[in-house]
Formats: structure tokens, sequence, C-alpha cells
């Protein structure tokens, strides 16, 4: 879907004025909506000098922490494929080091209390060994395991050796077989290859730039190793989005979005999560789903708005820089102010043997509606109280799909001559009257009725 000239400029205007005004050496940014990178744009040049290289759509930048949800979906292609369970111990799959006690579950959501950062020289700086040096350093936890969010570089390392003892290759060669082939994104690599920006720090007082080194991390490198282009960053923002080509399960996909530990910013408001390898926010009530990256010399980020999956990707080659988050908002910004959304006509589309369940019911003294939307049976508001869209699973068997009732069940209970009597949800009685004694209430009804 092209965009409209105004449109394209408003993005293009805002990704100039943000590598001038953030002293960025080069930027590169794109936008994907419907599956599709709809924008993309690059400002600046490779080395920073106005006489350098142009940045352009084919430029490799380090991804930094990105990398560990790419890591975080081999993992989670191991479990669908039944050869581990998520509360499976680090031990038995890689023995012999003090995270052994830390889940499967607790290592992808930075819950397995495990350090930080690694305990010799400053990982991101300096040549990494390999796993066995890693463990026997030894890297150890620092909080109980499911106490609490704790971002853990080492947790990720871990998760790459798992990798690696289950397809007896590298963890790079897995994620290169299992995603990046499949998906095209051939221009993501562990070292800069072809045409890649040099990692810079530009002076905090000053416009003068230092060149930041680049390296194998060694076993740390599942933590952030990656480089790749705006292209191929936006492939993997379509991936978040729902385009998967097959290679993970919807449901797996939205159970990896799903907020399982706060990240608790003392005296801060909630609002944000870490899901399996993802970061989730809530932000003025909308769901979005990413990650950050950041290793010397460069910035990236990715997130996708979960409820349309538009999406914004971001990368840059400086070290620090508190531009990037503003930016990626400014630039959605603008694709939800000139690029409205197709509107589907409305068609009568519902199935009529669904009526016998539509209108008011009673639970208690309560009352609430049911109505269908497309194939769900929606009991009430979801997002309010107990309310829930429920789908169908079988003859006059449902389950919850909101709140409080996700995964519970909704029977529709019926008389002897087929009518619907009431509404059982995990065992609330739902009638179409008050304390209707016919619907089987438990404990039953007073005798003296409504007096």
């Amino acid at each position: 879907m092209p965009l409209h000239p105004r449109a394209t400029a408003r993005l293009d205007h805002v990704l100039a004025t943000t590598q001038r005004d953030a002293r960025l050496p080069s930027v590169v940014a794109g936008v994907v909506r419907d599956g599709a990178l709809v924008w993309h744009g690059a400002a600046g040049t490779l080395d920073g000098r106005a006489d350098g290289r142009p940045a352009d759509d084919d430029t490799q930048y380090r991804m930094g922490s990105i990398t560990k949800t790419l890591v975080a979906v081999c993992v989670l292609r191991l479990r669908d494929a039944g050869r581990l369970d998520l509360a499976d111990r680090l031990e038995d799959h890689v023995p012999g080091s003090r995270l052994g006690a830390a889940t499967v579950e607790q290592l992808l959501t930075h819950a397995s209390g495990a350090q930080a950062e690694t305990n010799g020289p400053w990982w991101e700086r300096t040549p990494g060994g390999d796993w066995d040096a890693l463990a026997g350093a030894p890297v150890d936890r620092r909080f109980r395991s499911g106490r609490r969010f704790h971002y853990s570089n080492v947790g990720y390392a871990a998760l790459g050796r798992l990798l690696e003892v289950h397809h007896g290759a590298g963890w790079a060669e897995v994620v290169r077989t299992d995603l990046l082939e499949p998906l095209g994104m051939s221009r993501t690599t562990t070292r800069p290859a072809g045409c890649a920006a040099q990692g810079l720090a530009v002076h905090p007082f000053a416009d003068v730039l230092l060149r930041e080194p680049e390296h194998d991390a060694g076993a740390m490198a599942p933590a952030g190793q990656l480089w790749t282009t705006v292209r191929d960053l936006a492939r993997w923002a379509t991936f978040l989005g729902g385009d998967t080509a097959g290679l993970l399960a919807p449901d797996t996909l939205a159970e990896m979005c799903e907020p399982h530990h706060v990240v608790d910013d003392r005296g801060q408001p909630w609002t944000g999560a870490h899901g399996l390898g993802w970061q989730v926010w809530n932000l003025e009530g909308v769901r979005w789903a990413g990650h950050g990256g950041s290793m010397p010399g460069f910035l990236a980020g990715l997130r996708v708005r979960l409820e349309d999956g538009d999406g914004v990707v971001t990368m840059t080659n400086t070290t620090s820089s508190t531009a990037m988050q503003p930016f990626a908002k400014a630039l959605l910004q603008v694709l939800d102010d000139e690029v409205l959304r197709p509107v589907t006509p409305w068609s009568a589309s519902g199935d009529p043997a669904l009526l016998e369940l539509v209108g008011t019911w009673h639970w208690g003294a309560g009352t609430t509606t049911a109505r269908t939307k497309g194939e769900h049976l929606v009991l009430g508001d979801p997002g309010t109280a107990r309310a829930s869209r429920f789908a169908r699973t079988g003859e006059d068997a449902w389950v919850g799909l909101d709140g409080y009732l996700t995964g519970e069940p909704l029977t529709v209970v019926r008389r002897t001559d087929g009518s619907v009597s009431h509404l059982d949800v995990a065992s609330f009685r739902f009638a179409r009257t008050p304390y209707d004694p016919e619907a089987d209430v438990p404990g039953g009804v007073d005798e003296l009725g409504w007096h």
C-alpha cells in the first residue's frame, strides 16, 4: 500500500530533524502496516562525517538485545515440537552451571534471578569465551528464581547454549536455519557483512566522534550479537505483528506477548512487563510488544501495536541518545494521522441459531447482556468485571477468552424439550430471571422467594 506523498514527506522530515537535533551520525527507520514495510528512510553518513557514505536501506546496524527475541522464538519452537517444557529446569538440558535451578520460562522472562552481566571485563567491549568458560566463571543468581523481574544478559547466554545442545549446532546457525532463511532476512548476520555502519560514540559536549570496538561476544553473543538492516528488521516486526510464515503458531506468538513479569522500577507507575522473550507495554490502554537494543556504538528499537500490527523499527550508530523512543512515537503518530485504514462495510453474517443465547441474563441479582460478535458469544463488556468473549468448542460448549474467565468453560444447559434453561459459566449460573429456581441455582432458592 503506497503512502500518500504528504505522509511520506512528514515521515522524511521527522527522520531528518531527529538525525540533526539528536546529533546521530546516521539513522534508519521503517514503518510497517498490514504485514508490509510501507515507508523507510535513512539520514546521515556511516562515519558521521559530512563527506562520508550515506546510510541506506542495505546498511547493517547492530540490533543488540533484539537478538534475544529470535533466540526466544527458537526456544518456543522447541517447546511446540515437544522437545522441552517451559517448566523444565535449565539443569535438565544444560547441566553444570549455577543457573541450573532456574526454569526455561524464568530465563525467557528475566525472572530467573540470574546476574545481569558477566563477572569478567565489560562483555560488550571485549571478546568472549565459550559456554564452559562462562559457566565456570562462575555466573550465579542475584535473587531467588521466580521472585522478581531482573534483566539478565547472562540468562540469554544460557538459552543460546540450550539451543546448541538440542540442535547440535551453534545458536546462530539455529536462528539462521529456523528463522532468517525462511523469512528472507538474508542481511541479518552475526558479524558486519557488506555495507555496515561504524559504531560510534558522540561526545556529550562537542561535535566529535569516537570509534567503538566490534568483536565476537562468544557465549554471550545470544544476548546481543546480531547485525541487520532496516528491511530485515521490518520483516521481523511483521512477524511480531502476526505474519509468522507458518514458523510459529498464532497461539504461541500470543503467549509470548502476554505480560509474565512486571518491570517494577521502584516508585514508578507500571507500564511495562516482560513476556516470553518480548518486552510488552500498556500505554494509555494500548498494548504494544517489541524490544530495544543497545551495544557500544549502536541503538535499535522495534515496537508493534498488537491490536492491528502497525509498527516501527529504528537503528542508529551512536552509543547513547534519549531521542530514539520519541522518534519512534513520532513516526507512528504520522502513520495514524495520515494513513486511514480502509473501512469494511457491515453485512449480516451472524448465525440465527445463536439467537436463543442473546439478550438479558442474570447472575444472582446482577444483570448482563449476551450478544454475538463474529464467531464469538460476548457476555457483558470485556475488560470490565467478569465479562468475556467466548469461543465455541463444541455443541453447547464455549471457552472464555478474556480476563477472569480466560480458559474457563461456558456450558449451555437445556431443558428436556431442548430449550435453553440457563448458562453455566465456570460454575456460576446465569438465568433469564434473577434467582430462577428452575436454573438449578447452587445452594437452592429460599422458599419464601422475593418478598
